[in-house]
């Protein structure tokens, strides 16, 4: 096996299967541990229709990925994507950045959530401070896993993947009989829930999904890549609604609305207690440890070679700061200390706001980006690219306004954030123009 353009990834080196244990992995990290909670409180009873809905924007949106990866599979993934749609240009650094930083707030989200569900097995509600701690721990950690080769971290996904997959459809099943199939949380007319509210709860839950992409940006590392991209990221999907909406089910069976907004940093371990006492919210931390701990790994993997693809394209600038090692080993580093300040800076509920906004945005730029230059060239269906459009559009205004009415300081967060990219981006790609291949690139 040969390593691609220098940035350490090497062809063929991750099978369909490892491809859907990376996906899966990342998703189920963020989307159910870390989330549940923080949708149910926008949602109210409707919570497992959000994540059902979040399914189905996700699905369309897959599908531009699909069709892209299908044509240019590539260990760049989405930056390349966006170069092939709008070529060294504003738009393709600037919604690259967008993704990137995207997934850096879900390895924070998640590295938080790691500190939060450890906690439950320790009475520590005195030292707030050990949950960035924690978080902080296991994002060096990953750093570490990463350094390893492809085949360990594959290795690694697949087993943590199959164990939180049989995990999750115990405590599913198993909270499900203990409450007698009685959802009493769960309403088809739910109190004091607003359709703003609701899409809200949608746009969080596509935080929840967006752990396909994580499977595009490994393309070029991927067996068989024009089939297997495409496939690995249907079944992750499919296999993450189900389990979804297994768990939503089971937490809204055991415990009210108020109590799970009240542990929403933490609800499926407190929905363990009523089915399973004791032993049940060991079970659920112990999973909530390997969901966490392999996602945040896989999300690094992915992340790190996005970074390492924007370098090469020269759509952002690198410096060696005299640090070993070649090109994927500082962007692994420059990964792990962005989400290492966001871990220690920001809570849950910002962290996935914030999350949300960046990569909505950037998943309207693709979609734009296949439709309006790329659409024959892929043989995409232009009347889905308008769908997914619209249905993005829909969730990240009413997401948006719920902010703007509860919470501005993720406005203004996210409005800073974007002007920072866009500005820096302009700028950067007004000081360099140079070619690709450019070996003196630094």
């Amino acid at each position: 096996m040969t390593k691609e353009q220098g940035n350490g990834s090497k062809k063929g080196s991750l099978s369909l299967i490892g491809a859907v244990s990376m996906g899966t992995g990342v998703m189920i990290g963020a989307g159910i541990f870390a989330l549940t909670g923080q949708i149910a409180d926008l949602a109210g009873s409707w919570f497992p229709l959000a994540f059902i809905l979040a399914a189905v924007v996700a699905s369309f949106s897959a599908y531009s990925y699909i069709k892209l990866a299908n044509a240019y599979p590539s260990a760049g993934g989405i930056a390349m994507f966006l170069k092939k749609a709008y070529g060294r240009s504003l738009m393709t650094g600037a919604l690259a950045l967008l993704m990137y930083f995207s997934m850096i707030i879900n390895e924070s989200l998640v590295a938080r959530t790691f500190g939060t569900y450890t906690l439950q097995l320790f009475d520590a509600k005195d030292m707030p401070w050990l949950v960035p701690a924690l978080g902080v721990a296991l994002l060096v950690f990953a750093f570490c896993i990463n350094v390893l080769s492809n085949k360990f971290i594959q290795s690694v996904s697949f087993i943590a993947a199959f164990i939180k997959i049989a995990g999750l459809a115990v405590l599913a099943v198993g909270g499900l009989w203990a409450s007698g199939l009685s959802f009493e949380s769960i309403s088809a007319v739910p109190e004091q829930t607003t359709a703003g509210s609701f899409l809200g709860a949608v746009a969080l839950g596509i935080l929840g999904y967006k752990g396909f992409t994580t499977i595009t940006n490994s393309g070029g590392e991927i067996s068989n890549p024009h089939k297997n991209v495409g496939r690995a990221i249907i079944i992750a999907i499919a296999i993450c609604t189900l389990l979804y909406v297994l768990v939503s089910l089971a937490v809204g069976a055991n415990l009210t609305i108020a109590e799970i907004v009240h542990a929403k940093d933490y609800s499926l371990a407190e929905a363990s207690r009523p089915a399973f006492g004791q032993y049940g919210l060991w079970f659920t931390v112990g999973f909530a440890i390997i969901a966490t701990v392999s996602g945040v790994i896989a999300s690094v993997f992915a992340v790190s070679r996005m970074l390492a693809m924007l370098t090469k394209m020269q759509l952002v600038p690198h410096r060696h700061f005299k640090l070993p090692g070649d090109i994927q080993i500082h962007t692994l580093i420059y990964t792990i200390v962005i989400a290492i300040l966001l871990t220690i800076f920001f809570d849950l509920s910002r962290i996935a706001s914030l999350g949300a906004i960046f990569y909505i945005i950037m998943d309207i730029g693709i979609h734009w980006g296949v439709f309006r230059h790329l659409r024959r060239d892929v043989a995409a269906n232009a009347t889905v690219l308008i769908i997914a459009m619209v249905l993005d559009v829909i969730v990240l205004v009413a997401f948006l306004w719920v902010k703007v009415q509860s919470d501005m300081l993720v406005i203004w967060a996210s409005l800073i954030g974007l002007t920072a990219v866009f500005v820096g981006e302009k700028y950067f790609l007004k000081l360099h123009h140079k070619d690709d291949d450019d070996p003196h690139y630094t």
